[in-house]
């Protein structure tokens, strides 16, 4: 396998092999999270430490039981509670932990580059578990392998990326994947949820969930991120719901056999409908759930490798 990261701070970096890596081998995390013995030693005599500077349920959650799973000794920082909130700067919490020498960093952090400044502080391998509206790595890649386990390939598919693409970190980072694969990307959403200059991301945009989601493949709805909007961007949710939020009328526009993801939390009757949320027929969102936590094996997994390598041959800085 052909992974040469230091860290994994984003989709940008990664070659297109390097992303088949991540995903050939969460195949084989796959087959061992579905078997009777969810265990590994990839990770023996490793320290892996979660720091989440924002909320997180599935995320976290599917990093620690990674780890765990891996046999990595996993420590869960609450960031609420830490010195962080006392005045201390990110630069000095994370040469306190390099002083602790673990060998995996877990961050999520709502300011875009925090996760990259830090990473050039530690000696040890940083992922990055969402960083304002910058990057989601992990959640792309979890979303690529759901595609591709759904779709038999990665290659070649109409994409179709819905709601508040301004705000999503998750946007951003399947569109930098899903370019790299390949693929023919659209984006649906209402003109005050679009970020400046999209044309320049070779994409196709649309105002208008019939004409977008004609002939998809894949249908990515997205969440409006309210927490990081300062200002009014939809008249209101019904209004909304009613123009992009995913029903099975707007879902009868894609081809008979296209896929229905949402990476979580999910607004019901805002986003998306409820009942076509639970359609096993057409609904991966629980298959991208599972699909995490075999990502996050196998970075965690290839990314501990690169350490080891580089640790051994004395070029780890």
């Amino acid at each position: 396998m052909t992974f040469r990261g230091k860290h994994l701070l984003g989709i940008e970096p990664l070659s297109s092999d390097d992303i088949r890596s991540v995903l050939d081998l969460s195949d084989q995390y796959v087959d061992l999270n579905r078997g009777p013995v969810k265990h590994s030693e990839a990770l023996t005599g490793l320290t892996q430490i979660n720091m989440f500077f924002e909320a997180s349920t599935r995320t976290q959650a599917s990093f620690e039981l990674a780890g765990k799973r891996l046999g990595a000794d996993v420590m869960n920082m609450s960031m609420q509670a830490s010195s962080i909130k006392k005045g201390e700067t990110l630069i000095d919490t994370a040469l306190s932990l390099n002083a602790m020498h673990p060998d995996l960093l877990v961050v999520r952090h709502p300011h875009s580059g925090a996760v990259n400044l830090l990473a050039e502080k530690v000696n040890c391998a940083v992922l990055n578990a969402g960083d304002g509206r910058h990057e989601h790595p992990t959640q792309a890649l979890l979303d690529a392998l759901t595609i591709r386990r759904a779709k038999g390939r990665l290659q070649r598919l109409t994409v179709a990326i819905c709601g508040d693409i301004a705000h999503s970190r998750v946007a951003r980072s399947n569109i930098l994947l899903l370019g790299k694969m390949e693929n023919r990307i659209r984006l649906i959403g209402p003109p005050t949820l679009m970020p400046a200059q999209i044309d320049q991301f070779g994409v196709e945009v649309f105002d208008d969930m019939a004409k977008g989601l004609e002939g998809a493949d894949v249908v990515m709805m997205l969440r409006l991120q309210k927490e990081r909007m300062d200002g009014a961007f939809i008249p209101s949710e019904r209004e909304y719901y009613h123009r992009f939020g995913l029903d099975a009328e707007k879902l009868a526009h894609a081809k008979p056999d296209a896929i229905v993801m949402h990476p979580g939390p999910m607004n019901r009757g805002v986003e998306i409908d409820g009942v076509l949320a639970d359609d096993i027929n057409r609904s991966v969102i629980q298959e991208q759930v599972e699909m995490g936590v075999a990502v996050r094996m196998a970075a965690m997994d290839l990314l501990a490798r690169n350490l080891r390598a580089a640790k051994a041959e004395g070029v780890w800085a």
